[in-house]
Order: C-alpha cells, then sequence, then structure tokens
C-alpha cells in the first residue's frame, strides 16, 4: 500500500458588491435608492469520480478559484450568483487542511462535499434610506470566499511492479515513464524503498511501483550495512 500526496489551494468566490442607484423616470427628477445587492460567490465542492484513480492531475494545477458574483444593478436587481467550482477526485481521498493537519473531508462516498462557501453579496444603497437619509450614496461590498491550502491523500495499490536484479534500469524505466523521480546511480541498492510513479495515457492511468532490487539471500540479511 501507497499513499498518493498533493497539496492544492482552493479559494471560493468573493460576493459581488451592492449597487448605489437611484430611481430616475420621466417626470421624476430625484426617484430613492434602488440598488440592488450582489450575488453570492461560487462555492468549492469536492465530487467523487470513479473514472480517476490517482492525484497526478493536481501536480499540473495547484490553484482552484470559484467565480465571483455579479455586481448589483439599478431598479433593485440582485447580483447572478456563482456557479460552484466542482473538483473531481478519486474514491477514498481524505482532504487535510494542510496548516493544521485536520481532515476536512473523508471522500468515500457519492455525497459532494462543500469544502469552501462563496462569500455572500453586498447589500446595495436600498436598505440604508431612512426619514433622515433619504439618498444614500454608498453600498456594501461583496464578503470575501473562504479559502484554505489543502492535502489530498489517497492509499494506493501499484498496478504494476517493476522487480529484477540490482543495478539493472528499473529505477530509469519508471522516471522515463512517468513523473517519478528517483534517484539513480551506478551501484546497487540505490533504490532502498518502493517509488511510486503514475504513468498516464490518454485514456487511463496507472501506477508503477520501482521496488528494490532482489538478490539471493536477501531474506537472511546478505548486504546490509553493519
Amino acid at each position: 500500500m501507497f499513499v498518493d500526496k498533493a497539496k492544492i489551494k482552493i479559494k471560493a468566490g468573493d460576493g459581488g458588491d451592492g449597487a448605489v442607484s437611484f430611481h430616475r423616470e420621466k417626470y421624476v427628477a430625484a426617484g430613492g435608492p434602488d440598488g440592488g445587492d450582489g450575488g453570492r460567490g461560487g462555492d468549492i465542492v469536492f465530487q467523487v469520480d470513479d473514472n480517476f484513480s490517482t492525484l497526478i492531475d493536481f501536480r499540473y494545477k495547484r490553484k482552484y478559484i470559484a467565480e465571483r458574483g455579479q455586481n448589483g444593478s439599478s431598479r433593485n436587481c440582485t447580483g447572478k450568483s456563482a456557479e460552484p467550482l466542482v473538483i473531481r477526485v478519486p474514491r477514498g481521498t481524505l482532504i487535510r487542511d494542510a496548516n493544521t493537519g485536520r481532515i476536512m473531508a473523508d471522500m468515500s462516498s457519492d455525497e459532494p462535499k462543500i469544502l469552501a462557501r462563496g462569500g455572500m453579496g453586498g447589500k446595495g444603497n436600498v436598505h440604508f434610506a431612512t426619514p433622515t437619509r433619504q439618498i444614500p450614496k454608498f453600498a456594501k461590498p461583496g464578503y470575501p470566499g473562504e479559502e484554505f491550502e489543502v492535502t489530498l491523500e489517497l492509499k494506493l495499490l501499484a498496478d504494476v511492479g517493476l522487480v529484477g536484479f540490482p543495478n539493472v534500469g528499473k529505477s530509469t524505466l519508471i522516471s522515463v515513464v512517468s513523473a517519478a523521480k528517483p534517484k539513480i546511480a551506478n551501484y546497487h541498492f540505490t533504490t532502498l524503498t518502493p517509488v511510486l510513479g503514475v504513468v498516464k495515457s490518454e485514456e487511463k492511468s496507472f501506477v508503477m511501483a520501482d521496488i528494490p532490487g532482489l538478490i539471493e539471500g536477501a531474506g537472511d540479511g546478505i548486504c546490509l550495512v553493519h
């Protein structure tokens, strides 16, 4: 059993700003305030996808930001709320807060999990009119969305294992066909612990393990350094 890990940043969308606007129509010189509220920012949602078996995609994209809510407008029109940003992960992925280690979600079921909530939209100036302040020329900005740095962890079983004598090119092979960076040198037992690599193709990726070289008598401690 191996553990695949990736660290990413997620940020939910900020809320849209409230509008400063005043009612205008023919024969009405100065109507009351009619600025609408801003829309809500998009949430960050994690969803299990059984088409994925590794976390390799998160090595190339490390920041995920949901869209901002639309600003409010005149005639008391509320801005459109942003759609959630859905991040798809393999089943069994554990999501931890990178700073505290706290488990935020266990993605073992099909239920989507909201990890960062979008900010609420700001209030338009229509909300700030009073008998003594009939033409408020201000509105509230949108609230910021939540943001976190998270660590994704996935326990994996290797699909392919490279087994052979020491110093025959196993580490070189896995470094060529995957993104793994094993130590490569011209002496025996350069690889002391299994190295995990993900071989990615257009249809499906699979996990390859570079296993330390095998020699006769290894179980009896042959070649151990004293």
